[in-house]
């Protein structure tokens, strides 16, 4: 049997579903949610041009918009991965 293989960006799990991308773990304190807001067609792929990045709690205790830490938006999923790594890192770290 063939076992799947987890996504690993920098060192942390990246999971896609539609237009929420996950980076982080679920039994870390954080992880960050891209949400990909506008795209446009390059030959015949979609690009992201617009992606909103929030830095979130995994409490479930908490409502969903009282786990949002830190956001923003960047033009293009570059932009906002670079962004997301240093947030995660940096909310990690914290001790």
């Amino acid at each position: 049997m063939a076992k799947s293989k987890e996504l690993v960006y920098k060192g942390h799990p990246l999971r896609r579903k539609d237009n929420l991308i996950y980076f982080g773990s679920m039994a870390d304190k954080y992880i960050v949610m891209l949400q990909i807001l506008d795209t446009k067609k390059v030959k015949d792929l979609d690009v992201a041009t617009r992606v909103s990045v929030q830095l979130q709690l995994t409490d479930p205790d908490l409502k969903s918009r009282d786990r949002v830490i830190r956001k923003t938006e960047k033009d293009g999923l570059y932009p906002a991965m670079d962004v997301a790594t240093v947030w995660l890192e940096r909310a990690l770290a914290e001790k």
